[in-house]
Order: C-alpha cells, then structure tokens, then sequence
C-alpha cells in the first residue's frame, strides 16, 4: 500500500499549495467569491463538472449500479440533464446579471425584501449539502488508512477549509480542474474497464445476473420521477451551482462550457452503473450497496492504479464539499449577516470584503465539520437539503425569470409556505418519502400565483432594471434597490 499512500498525500499536498497559489491571486471580492468572472471554457467545463459529480455520484452512483444495474444510472443521469437544461436555457441570462448570490437575484427581479428568508433557505441548503460530502471523507479513508470516523471527516475537512478559506473561488478552481482531471483517468479510463474485465465482460454480466438489471427502466418509474423533481430542478437553482455560472467570462463560455459539463455527466452516470453492475458480480453479498466501490478498488485494482482511483473519489468529495461549502459562507455573509446588520448592498466591490468573506468560510467550515461528525445518514442529510431548496425556492426562482406577473409578495409566500409545507410533511411521512416534495412544490406554487395576482404590479422601473441585466446592458445594479410597494 505504500505506493497508494504515496499517491494519496501528493494528491493531498498538492490541494493546500494551490490553495495557497490561489490566495495571491483574490485580491477583490469578485476575485475571491466568482474567480474574477474570468473563466474560459476548459476551465469552466472541468469546474462545472467536478462540482455536480460528487461523493454521492460516484460512491451513490456505483452503488445504485450494484443495487440495480444499469438503471442505477439515473441519479446521476437526472443531474446530468438539470445541468444542461440550466446551461442552454438560463446561464446565459443568469451570467449577465452580475450578481454573486441567488437572492441578489430574487432582490434584483422583485425590487428587494426577498433576499433574507431566501437566503436563510438557500443557507440550510448549501451546509446541508458541504456536510454529506464531509461524511464521505469516512468511507474514503476507512478504505485507505483504516482511520477512526471521526479523524477521517476531521482531515478532509480540514484539508478542504483551509485551501477554500485561503484563496476562495480561484483555488477552488484549480483544484477543482486537478481534481476533474483525475476523476476523469480513475473512474473512466482505469476503473470502469477493469472492473468489467474482472466480471468477465457484458456478456457474462447478462448470465450471472436478473434482466432487471439491464433494463434502463428498472429502478422504477416513481423514483426516476423523483431524481428528477429533485436533482433536475436542483441544478437549475442551487446557489453552488450558480456561483459557478457566475465565474463564466461571457454567455458563451456559460452555454456551450455547461452543455459540454451536463454531456460529461450523462457518460459519467452510466460508468457508475456498470461499475456496480460488475461488482454485483463480482461481490455478490455485500452488506451495503454503498460498499461496493471500495470493495472493487480495493481487492481488483493493481498497486498504485489504486490509489489514483481512491484519489479519485476524494477528488469527487473535495470538488462538491469546497463548492458547497463556499456557496454556504457566501449566502451567510452576503445574504444574512451582511444585509440584516445593513452593511452592504448588492454588487458591492470593496476589497476589504475578502477578509469578512474569508473568515466567513473559516466559520462555516468548522459548523459542517462539526455536523458532520454528528450525523450519520447520509441519504436523509442529502434529501432534506434538496426537499428544502426545490420546495421552498423553485418557483420564485423560475416564475421571476419566466413570468412578469410575478411579485415580492407572491415570492415570500412562496418560499414560506413550500418550506413549512416541506418540513411539516418530512415530519409526517418521513424524512426519505417522496410526498413531501411533490405537495411542497404545488404548495409553493399555489402561493406563489395566487398572491402575486392579488397583489400589485412589480414597479415598472425594478422591471426596467431587470431587463436591462438580463441584456447585458448595465454593469452595475443601482444603489438602492427599488421598493417594490412604490
């Protein structure tokens, strides 16, 4: 194991010193929050794609495929499809407004007083998210080190804080292109080969196990309506998720950066599925589906080729853990501290803001440290955090891009009512059934309408201002926002 181990601390040594390069480089809040909005496309790509394939795609994804074969793909897959549908619909739209955070942009659209409630959202959201992919660190270097729990989350978490605390968005940039280069070369190119050759190929793979798990449907129609309600719609709106959009140098870059990110996923996606498929084989007993990764890795891979796949799935941890976890700080800071104490407006530059955002990140990397050390499900952390996002901010999100007749009022409701509806129904049907989302969203989306259309008008001059964004035609948002009863 010496030769894993060696690669391994290089891998992980090589994080904190881009880390360290990144922090000469953020200089301003712009540089430190959205890597000066300069990234062209490769870079783009690569970030945007190790952002969404996490922890849970590629541990998840693999054991999805062991539980049921290639239909197993479609977690995965539905993100796959949420980033692209984000990239060609919305992105270029969503990179033009120029702004740093989500409810900047339900601020900008409504003409203000949205921005804290959705924020506090968006906040429990983004923690909840960083925190899954910090439980992950305990599967990873179980198999690695055979480390205690606890000191697991606590050096990969710390890893992660200090290289996103240092240089913000630009050192999470780098690593995060490092960390899709090598997701790319272990699970692709090294894994997903190996492991169908230890099964005997496809065809003995279609001998030894049930139809079911060839047939792309076989998950069940239910669930991948649900993926898709959660995972398609969470891309579209998740504040992790645009703060990457934001870091595009142009429309371009976000469209065609995004579509080709959303592609990678898609292929992705099935990897895992046949990678599970063969361990299935392979492993037929394992205790947990989610096993089966390391399982595969551990006892089928040649020294060091696996240690660059366990690599590889930390690389697939960091990314989505530094993503979230500077999202959670930036919607703490920008969205609630800042705005309730009435230090700052929307699209402020000062420089000075790299520390407050800094120390930010510090703080909120050292609560999801702590609160992932006290949880232990993983799947339930995952799924109040996307039950909370797509119920409570999905439809003031798109109604305020795609219709006008949409108001502040209407838009509070909204959040309110789908996040005390999505709550109240986790605690009645429980934490992983599918009932709290399907009602949350329509719950939502009936306040959303019907008090917008019993309310007044959003002011023409907040509307003005919005399409003017929207078109790329004002740098700057104004200096105090519109209200929006005038």
């Amino acid at each position: 194991m010496a030769v894993d181990y060696t690669v391994i601390v290089v891998y992980l040594v090589g994080m904190l010193a881009m880390g360290w390069w990144g922090m000469r480089r953020a200089k301003s809040k712009s540089e430190f929050l959205v890597a000066g909005r300069r990234l062209g496309p490769a870079m783009y790509s690569g970030t945007m794609a190790a952002i969404v394939l996490g922890g849970a795609s590629t541990i998840g994804g693999v054991g999805l495929g062991y539980k049921y074969g290639l239909s197993g793909a479609w977690m995965v897959f539905t993100i796959g499809l949420g980033l692209l549908a984000l990239s060609v619909f919305f992105s270029a739209r969503i990179a033009r407004l120029k702004v740093y955070t989500v409810s900047e942009m339900l601020d900008l659209r409504y003409g203000g007083r949205a921005g804290v409630i959705s924020g506090v959202v968006m906040w429990a959201y983004t923690l909840m998210l960083a925190v899954t992919s910090t439980i992950a660190y305990a599967t990873i270097f179980d198999v690695l080190f055979d480390m205690n729990r606890t000191l697991a989350i606590v050096l990969g978490g710390s890893i992660v804080v200090a290289y996103s605390t240092l240089g913000g968005m630009w050192s999470i940039t780098l690593t995060d292109m490092v960390q899709f280069v090598v997701k790319t070369i272990g699970v692709l190119l090294l894994l997903l080969p190996i492991a169908v050759v230890k099964a005997g190929g496809f065809s003995e793979m279609k001998a030894k196990l049930p139809t079911s798990y060839f047939d792309p449907l076989g998950i069940g129609g239910e669930t991948i309506f649900t993926y898709v309600l959660i995972y398609t719609f969470g891309m579209l709106i998740g504040q992790d998720i645009w703060q990457r959009v934001f870091t595009a140098r142009d429309d371009r870059t976000a469209k065609w950066g995004g579509t080709v990110a959303g592609t990678y996923c898609l292929v992705y996606a099935v990897a895992g599925a046949v990678i599970g498929t063969a361990a299935k084989v392979l492993y037929p007993k394992l205790s947990s589906p989610d096993d089966a990764f390391a399982t595969i890795v551990k006892d089928e891979l040649p020294i060091g080729v696996r240690g660059l796949v366990l690599a590889a799935a930390l690389a697939a941890v960091m990314s989505t853990s530094s993503g979230a976890l500077i999202a959670c700080a930036t919607v703490a800071n920008n969205d609630i501290w800042s705005r309730l104490r009435g230090l700052v407006r929307p699209g402020d530059e000062e420089h000075d803001e790299v520390k407050g955002n800094r120390v930010f990140i510090l703080i909120m990397g050292l609560a999801v440290i702590g609160t992932a050390i006290a949880l232990n499900n993983v799947v339930e952390a995952l799924t109040v955090a996307y039950n909370l996002l797509v119920g409570g901010l999905l439809v003031p999100i798109l109604g305020g891009l795609l219709w006008k007749r949409g108001t502040v009022q209407g838009a509070l409701a909204s959040v309110i009512v789908g996040g005390l509806a999505v709550i109240g129904l986790m605690a009645g049907y429980g934490i992983l059934a599918n009932e709290p989302v399907y009602y949350g969203l329509l719950a939502s989306l009936a306040a959303y309408i019907v008090v917008s259309l019993a309310t007044k008008p959003t002011d023409e001059r907040v509307l003005a201002v919005w399409r003017d964004r929207l078109a790329g035609q004002s740098p700057e948002l104004p200096s105090e926002p519109v209200p929006a009863h005038q």
